[in-house]
């Protein structure tokens, strides 16, 4: 293939069959030969059974998203046929498992279930070793390489796999070994998904504790921290509900804790009373709202932007709140640690908005530790400590225990020491002190980046969170010369980033246009929408064409 054309790897099968996992392996592979590399997993709320598939698009420079025009196919079952054959490139190979597929179909047929079956007792995995291995041949990777890496990736049953590996690749017919040869990157680089990002960004600016209820698609932060906790010495809780999930955290940040909680839309909205306590006490906590097709229960593997009117008013009361939306895997680990520094400067809780797309999504990445902010504060220094003290920019400093000082957090309205008050004056005063608070947070944030512009073109395109990956990779597919505005901040709203903006081309997965409706109120923007809202990410391909309609 030639060295700028994206290439595209794309395998179904049941659950249980190791397909993630052979994405996973993919990704590796590409990553190791420096390419970039993005994969997509699209799977229903099943541990066995169902359709499961991986879509893995990889190019020598950079790629933002995955293609649904796939290079080569490995499909497991006639189901996985059946929903992808016509996907194939007019140059690509399929392969497909001749036990489960039936005959005078195209493609090549190989029969892995009875080759799988050799290798007891972990067969249904062994398919997904058996893609893996389709791929090597395909690409050009040697037999003895193919050994190693899966040596690397499936240390489990190793001889089994490697002896199962090595029958597949002896069936693979001549015609297609190093048909679809990849030339190497330049790249030095990581694989994250997005929920790993969030995670060590928030580790990186000095995070103790995540507290989390598991709710797809926020789930994998929870088992990642579990799983490092040694290595990271960051604390993984999982409590008995998503409202003792946000109390411990608040009450953890009482006591000096850098604490983050996450979920999807419905954890969220049991914690809504507690994040406004958090609001109330001025108590530093990042809240992650991974969306999923909703809403109530929706659809839990799949994506959609439709919660960010939800993000944007999180909790009750007036009371600063800061919303931030990472456009990337990439990006996602600086923000992370951003928000976290945030909420602990201005003592007010954040919410770091990210949806099935980019938590689950893997993107090769390239991340500096050295460029991630640390969450620090003002601390008391001596005489009598008064916890929410009227200072000119509305921050107070912090105090916690050990210490023979009284330090008092309050839930009511109080006075500065943290006692209730009724007193008209003492509640009016403690409403300017939060305002004062939001003005200085506002002005701090005309001090960092607070939105992305790319490419200098026309039209004006406008989009946010995950949606911007497909928009940017839709520009490369489709040739076309746009200048995109993303906002990664979207409370405070930058205003002042928006000047000389009157009109643009709106790009977001939702049935209502929620982020169209923001520009409008926020920016006076003017919009024409361009919206999806079926649980499935933007294919770049597909999004270029809308793009071109429109203009």
């Amino acid at each position: 293939m030639k060295k700028d054309e994206v290439f595209t790897y794309l395998v179904g099968g049941k659950a249980g069959e190791g397909v993630k996992k052979a994405g996973t392996v993919a990704m590796n592979m590409f990553s190791r030969m420096g390419r970039a590399a993005f994969e997509m997993d699209d799977y229903p709320s099943l541990i066995r059974g169902g359709h499961n598939f991986t879509v893995v698009s990889t190019a020598a420079d950079v790629i933002t998203s995955h293609y649904m025009k796939a290079d080569l196919l490995v499909l497991h079952d006639e189901r996985s046929y059946a929903e992808h054959q016509s996907q194939v490139k007019p140059e690509g190979i399929v392969v497909y498992n001749s036990d489960e597929v039936g005959e005078d179909v195209r493609g090549i047929g190989i029969p892995m279930t009875t080759e799988a079956r050799k290798y007891p007792p972990n067969t249904m995995l062994r398919m997904g070793v058996g893609s893996v291995t389709v791929l090597a041949a395909a690409i050009g990777v040697s037999l003895d390489q193919l050994e190693d890496i899966i040596r690397m990736e499936y240390p489990r049953e190793v001889e089994k796999n490697i002896d199962y590996a090595r029958a597949v690749y002896e069936l693979i017919p001549s015609e297609v070994m190093g048909k679809l040869h990849l030339e190497r990157g330049e790249h030095t680089s990581s694989v994250l998904t997005g929920n790993q990002a969030a995670a060590l960004g928030a580790y990186s600016a000095g995070l103790d504790i995540y507290f989390a209820y598991p709710m797809t698609p926020s789930t994998s932060i929870l088992h990642f921290l579990a799983g490092h906790t040694k290595d990271l010495q960051v604390v993984a809780i999982h409590p008995e509900n998503e409202i003792a999930v946000a109390n411990m955290a608040v009450g953890a940040a009482f006591a000096g804790a850098k604490t983050m909680v996450g979920s999807s839309g419905g954890g969220l909205a049991l914690m809504e009373e507690t994040y406004s306590l958090a609001g109330m006490t001025e108590a530093p906590v990042v809240f992650v709202l991974s969306s999923r097709s909703g809403p109530s229960t929706g659809v839990p593997t799949y994506t959609e932007q439709g919660d960010l009117h939800f993000a944007l008013n999180q909790g009750h009361g007036e009371f600063p709140r800061i919303v931030a939306a990472p456009g990337s895997v990439e990006e996602t680990y600086y923000v992370a640690a951003e928000l976290l520094m945030l909420v602990w400067k201005f003592q007010t809780p954040g919410t770091l908005v990210l949806d099935k797309h980019l938590s689950e999504s893997s993107h090769t990445v390239t991340i500096d530790p050295e460029r991630a902010a640390w969450a620090d504060f003002s601390s008391h220094g001596s005489g009598e400590y008064k916890r929410y003290t009227i200072t000119d920019d509305g921050i107070s400093p912090l105090l916690f225990p050990p210490s023979s000082e009284v330090i008092k957090w309050n839930s009511y309205e109080h006075d500065e020491l943290g006692i209730t008050t009724d007193k008209a004056e003492r509640i009016a005063a403690m409403h300017d002190k939060r305002k004062k608070k939001l003005e200085t947070l506002t002005a701090y944030m005309k001090t960092i980046t607070t939105v992305n512009v790319y490419n200098p073109g026309y039209p004006v395109i406008m989009t946010y969170g995950s949606t911007t990956m497909s928009v940017l990779e839709a520009l490369r597919a489709g040739d076309i010369d746009a200048t995109v505005v993303q906002p990664v901040y979207l409370r405070p709203f930058p205003v002042w980033e928006f000047a000389g903006y009157d009109t643009a081309l709106v790009i977001e997965q939702s049935s209502t246009g929620q982020f169209a409706t923001l520009l409008k109120e926020k920016a006076r923007v003017d919009s024409e929408v361009i919206t999806k809202y079926d649980g499935r990410p933007f294919d770049p391909q597909e999004l270029a064409s809308r793009i071109k309609e429109v203009v």
